[in-house]
Parts: structure tokens; sequence; C-alpha cells
């Protein structure tokens, strides 16, 4: 059963939710339990017992991120204490800060949060991670951040560097790889300190998640499920009982997940790493109620594993073929692969995604890499 835990405040923040675009053809394969309803700014919707989804805005193309409040308690020496688990945090902005002190007010039930369970360390899903840990911890009681201990210390290092996310060494990277045009390289160079913006600091401590690893979450229990591909070491987190995933990026309902090459590992196969990924979710049951960071709640996972699958078995072939007409770069591959005008933000994450492609081919013998007379990467067909 939905529950809408306030409906005036869904009227006041109606205006703020981004609203339900119209469903694709592979959409309309899967199952949304919820329908077109979303939680408004700031007030949660429960999709299962005790697991409550609430949404923030991004200043992005993708312009939501989903998070989850999963009732909790932890028993100290002094006694239970009942509270929340929060899984992903949001970037760190005043808005965000914002929405979450509503959700406090008003969605809590009076209750502390106990931890801050983080699927990985991208900035939408990292960024309030310390604000969070130090707004809930009391001189008796540490409210900890969760984390897989790649991720954490990924994030620690690109809260600190501005490499693999903008500045000189990502333009040069993106230049390597036939993206040289002045206003792109000027533009990349500037963006400096992206991470660190929306990631200001990572808690100084945490507690490790671990492939197959049980969190005990309200008597329940729910299961650890590395993935590879999107991020270092990313956490979905499955509970048998509930017949519920929150799968974090592995699997969204209505985009694909961005496999990106970046400049800190320029010899990465992630694409690679990511389809092997989908299919050990594959032992999740397909009915199982899936809790994406993006879209909406749905039913048939192996559905959308598969068109997954199928979508990356086109590109391939898509840059089989024009890499038997001539040599391409990643960058020329740009408009063979997304057909569509991009802006910076997206550009840099669509040339990480064609240099996957080229790569996953490159290793698998499909392809030959060679180096032209303008030090740019260009592959072709063997």
């Amino acid at each position: 059963m939905i529950k809408d835990t306030s409906a005036t405040q869904a009227t006041q923040a109606a205006d703020a939710a981004p609203a339900v675009k119209p469903m694709n053809e592979q959409e309309k394969l899967l199952a949304y339990p919820c329908g077109d309803t979303l939680p408004a700014i700031g007030s949660t919707i429960e999709v299962a017992p005790d697991v409550r989804w609430l949404r923030m805005l991004l200043p992005f193309a993708l312009d939501h991120i989903n998070l989850w409040l999963l009732r909790d308690y932890v028993d100290t020496p002094d006694g239970r204490i009942e509270g929340w688990s929060i899984v992903d945090c949001g970037i760190a902005n005043d808005a965000t800060r914002a929405a979450w002190e509503q959700v406090f007010a008003t969605e809590l039930q009076g209750l502390p949060v106990l931890r801050v369970i983080v699927t990985h360390m991208h900035p939408d899903h990292m960024g309030l991670s310390n604000w969070l840990v130090e707004r809930w911890s009391t001189p008796t009681f540490e409210c900890r951040l969760w984390i897989s201990a790649t991720d954490y210390n990924v994030a620690r290092l690109a809260s600190e560097l501005t490499a693999g996310h903008g500045g000189k060494a990502t333009a040069d990277f993106m230049a390597r790889h036939g993206l040289t045009d002045e206003e792109s390289q000027e533009k990349i160079r500037a963006r400096t300190n992206y991470y660190a913006n929306l990631v200001p600091k990572v808690p100084p401590q945490y507690r490790r998640l671990l492939d197959g690893m049980v969190l005990h979450i309200n008597g329940r229990q729910w299961t650890c499920h590395v993935g590879y591909g999107h991020a270092p070491e990313h956490m979905a987190l499955h509970c048998e009982s509930q017949s519920v995933v929150i799968s974090g990026d592995m699997v969204l309902p209505r985009i694909s997940t961005n496999i990106s090459v970046m400049d800190l590992e320029p010899e990465a196969d992630p694409l690679k790493l990511y389809l092997d990924s989908l299919q050990r979710m594959r032992v999740i049951p397909s009915e199982t109620l899936v809790l994406p960071s993006h879209g909406r709640p749905f039913r048939g996972l192996h559905t959308r594993i598969a068109q997954l699958e199928t979508h990356h078995a086109d590109r391939f072939a898509e840059v089989m073929q024009a890499c038997a007409q001539a040599p391409q770069s990643a960058a020329d591959l740009l408009m063979v692969l997304f057909k569509r005008k991009l802006d910076l933000h997206q550009t840099t994450f669509a040339m990480g995604e064609a240099i996957a492609h080229l790569h996953a081919l490159w290793y698998a013998g499909k392809l030959v890499r060679r180096v032209d007379a303008h030090g740019v990467y260009r592959f072709q067909q063997i």
C-alpha cells in the first residue's frame, strides 16, 4: 500500500517536485506500483513496510535523486534506540539541506537518524554524508556513515583533488580521445573542484560494507550486492523478506546507467565489469520491487537487465560499424551513440561512455587502438 504522509505538504511543494515524464516503450514493459505518484520535496511515501521514499532536486539534466528512509533500531548498553537509517544523501547545497530539515521535522515521528548508508561515492549520493552524520551524532551516540571501502577512499581523494572531475588532467584526457575544440577544452580546464563543491567533506570515519554482508535493519536482513563499472564498489541492498532491492544506480527504469572511463584510470574497462555485475544481480527474483536512485520504483528486474544488455549490444554494433568504415576517436562517436546536442556536463559523461564502449571492444580483441599524427587515440576494426 502506498501512503503519502502529508497531503498539505504535497500541495505546497507540488511546483518543486519534478513531473513524471511520458513512458518510453521499454518502460511500458515494467510495472510501477506507485503509478504516477511522486513524493513532494520534503515529504515521503511508504513503498514497503518501514521503507519510505523521498526525492531531492538536482541542478542537472537528470533533475532528481531518490533517497530512502528505513525504520531501524540499535541496541546499546543503555537500552534500545528507535530511529531511522538513511540510504543516500543528495548533493551539498542549501536547498537539499532545507529539504532534509523538513523531512526531519515532519517524517521521522520524532525519532533520530541512526546511520547513513551510501550506495556509492558519486556526489548526488555522497554529498551531504558528513553533514548528516554530524547533524545526528550526540555525545553518547555516533551516527556513522556505512559505505564500501573503495568508494569511501575514492570519495576522500576526489574531495581533495580535481583529477577525474575537471581541470587540466581531465581536459588533457579528453583531448587524447579527440575532444580538442578550444571551447570544450577551455570549459573543462575551468571546471575545477567539481566534486569538492558537491561533496565538501567526507566523514573522517565509516563502517565498511562488503559484498554478501548482511545488515540487520529493524529486525530484517538486507544483503549487500556489489556492482562494478558505474562506481568503484557500488552496493545495492536486497531485503528478501520484503521483496525489495535498493538498486542505487546499477539498475534504473528509464535511462541507462552511466559507465565511464576517466583520467584517474585511463586504461579501464568498466563496461565489462558493469555487464558482469548485471548478470550477478539476476540472483535477485525478478518480481522484487526495485527502488532506483532515479525514476520510479518498479517491478520487472530481469526484464530491465535484459533491456540494458540489449542497449549495450546495440551500441557495440554501432561502434563496430563506425570503426569498420574509418578509424574513430571517442569524440567522433558522440553523435553516433547519443544523436543529440549535449551540454558540457553531458559531454564529459558521454565521452566517458564512448571510451568505455571502445575499450570493451578493444580488450575483447575486436578493435585495434593507434595514435594518429595529432596524438589522438583512434580505434579501428581488426
